[in-house]
């Protein structure tokens, strides 16, 4: 008798065409019309993957299949909402655990650079349907010495990281965290809705929904310090978590971050009102166009996002101005609808929708992955709404930040030992105390906060003496690589004006310093078009946090 998998593998395969397969017919003059040009998702395939609504679970397991030394990876059954279809096709996850928390874990036979522990869990956080999906892998047989956190960007999930996974564990001595940000990806997605009224506080707001659900799953799996890295969304999350919650990390790593560059427009413009929804748009969306006279497959043509390209074109004497449709401008602003509404409402339409950003985004994927990628996105992008409304009070129209990270980047390191009410600067003299926090977001738990504060209290009222932090970007990348430029001077010159006065000891415990990388025929996404160089440097990163942690 067939499984069950096989029957659901048999279906997808028989009802949904490779994006790809569509798209690099159209490139062969074979494919007619300008919907199929832009969606290239035949109707009748998109109709069967709409009607067979695949679950999140079954799409990530898909992708994760493909991590080398690991085709049946452990996947827990839960997701943070049900997809909006109501008739779901049923698929068996083959390597499912009995317990959601149980691993997975290949041996030094079936895996050369094993054996390796690989779990998937979602940790439950306080408060009311609040838990992160979570994806881990470390060593057998050695003590966990240093952990590596990392997180994704607007609207995509862990599994966008299947190609780093096995490259990254090899090293001695690290655990690796993927984790799904709250309220995306398979994470739970509770209501979003900001409180304050004023504009600050809304843009802080906005920023801690996502960093205390963070520091609390920190707390609950008891690390004290550990590097962070973030993709796009995830890099200017990260650079916010580090600024609220100092003194726990030892390396930050922003692979293409989202934020950076200041715009007086994004700063000066007014924020909507507070309502549960409010505009976004997929700013991640990437084409195989031309790119410096060339037509590389990662090249990044982002729409009317494309700022850096606009940047070259605006005179040098004038500040940027935004040069977005009108419409789009004022659905943003007006809070009316995400690119991921227009996913959920458009049914049938929905996967020939998507297919027009994954047939260009995946096109120098093989065919297999590709199909994988595009499963897993329509799935995710179907899900419930929830912290995708946070956007348009984290950035303006252009995907320029209402609180640009070139103004706050040179506090990164440079923080109080103490409570923040959200990510903001500190000056010479330690911050008066927090009595409350804007963030509506539940707090942890009483015994999860001493926990916390018990590692640490020796330190409360001292500085930190600076973190490294590594700038990545795609050669092709639509993220202007002049912001990590401006961010590693800006960060110096901190480090300069702090330790002029600095003892010989003082200078010497300092580990303040910045960098940029470019990844070689990369575009946006640095972690997948580059891998291979992205993997290296990665390593290299880590193998320089074991050094220094071991003269800490």
């Amino acid at each position: 008798m067939a499984t069950s998998e096989n029957g659901g593998e048999e279906l997808q395969h028989r009802t949904q065409q490779s994006p790809l397969a569509s798209q690099r017919a159209k490139e062969q003059g074979q494919a007619s019309g300008r919907f199929a040009q832009w969606f290239p998702l035949g109707a009748k395939e998109g109709f069967s993957q709409w009607w067979a609504g695949t679950s999140p679970a079954a799409t990530e397991h898909r992708v994760l299949s493909f991590i080398p030394h690991l085709q049946k990876p452990p996947t827990h059954h839960q997701t943070g909402s049900a997809p909006v279809s109501a008739a779901q096709l049923s698929v068996d996850l083959p390597s499912q655990p009995h317990h959601d928390e149980e691993h997975v874990t290949t041996t030094s036979i079936n895996d050369p650079h094993g054996p390796r522990r690989w779990n998937s869990e979602m940790v439950e956080l306080s408060g009311n349907g609040r838990a992160l999906n979570e994806f881990s892998v470390e060593r057998v047989g050695e003590d966990v010495e240093n952990n590596l956190v990392m997180l994704h960007g607007y609207g995509a999930g862990l599994g966008f990281f299947y190609r780093n996974f096995e490259a990254l564990s090899r090293a001695t001595g690290w655990k690796i965290f993927a984790l799904d940000l709250l309220g995306m990806g398979r994470s739970s997605r509770p209501t979003f809705k900001i409180h304050a009224k004023d504009k600050e506080g809304k843009i802080t707001e906005a920023e801690n929904w996502f960093i205390d659900a963070l520091e609390e799953w920190r707390i609950k799996r008891g690390l004290d310090r550990f590097t962070l890295l973030g993709h796009s969304l995830g890099g200017y999350l990260a650079v916010a978590y580090a600024l609220k919650y100092p003194g726990h990390l030892n390396k930050l790593i922003l692979a293409s971050p989202v934020g950076i560059p200041e715009d007086p427009y994004a700063v000066n413009e007014e924020l909507p009102e507070p309502q549960d929804s409010t505009m976004a748009n997929e700013f991640t969306q990437d084409a195989a166009e031309t790119s410096n006279g060339i037509k590389p497959a990662t090249a990044d043509n982002n729409n009317f996002l494309n700022q850096r390209k606009k940047g070259e074109q605006a005179p040098k004497n004038e500040p940027p101005r935004r040069r977005i449709p009108g419409w789009i401008s004022f659905l943003w602003e007006a809070n009316m609808i995400s690119p991921f509404s227009l996913v959920r409402w458009s049914g049938p339409l929905g996967p020939r929708l998507v297919s027009g950003w994954t047939s260009r985004r995946f096109s120098h994927l093989p065919q297999e992955e590709a199909q994988a990628l595009h499963d897993y996105s329509y799935s995710l992008f179907r899900q419930r709404g929830s912290s995708e409304y946070a956007l348009s009070y984290i950035l303006a129209p252009g995907a320029f930040a209402r609180s640009p990270l070139i103004q706050r980047i040179q506090g990164v390191g440079r923080q109080w030992i103490q409570a923040h009410d959200g990510p903001t600067v500190d000056g010479d003299t330690p911050p008066k105390k927090c009595h409350k926090t804007r963030s509506k977001s539940p707090a942890p738990s009483i015994v999860s906060t001493v926990q916390s504060f018990h590692s640490s209290a020796s330190r409360q009222g001292e500085r930190e003496n600076g973190i490294p932090i590594i700038f990545m970007y795609g050669e092709n990348d639509w993220m202007d690589v002049a912001g990590g430029f401006a961010s590693e001077e800006k960060i110096n010159q901190e480090k300069a004006r702090i330790l002029a006065n600095a003892t010989p000891e003082e200078r010497k415990k300092d580990q303040g310093e910045a960098k940029v990388i470019i990844i070689h025929k990369a575009g946006h996404h640095v972690y997948l078009d580059g891998w291979d160089q992205f993997n290296r440097v990665m390593l290299e990163e880590m193998a320089d946090v074991k050094r220094r942690e071991g003269v800490r």
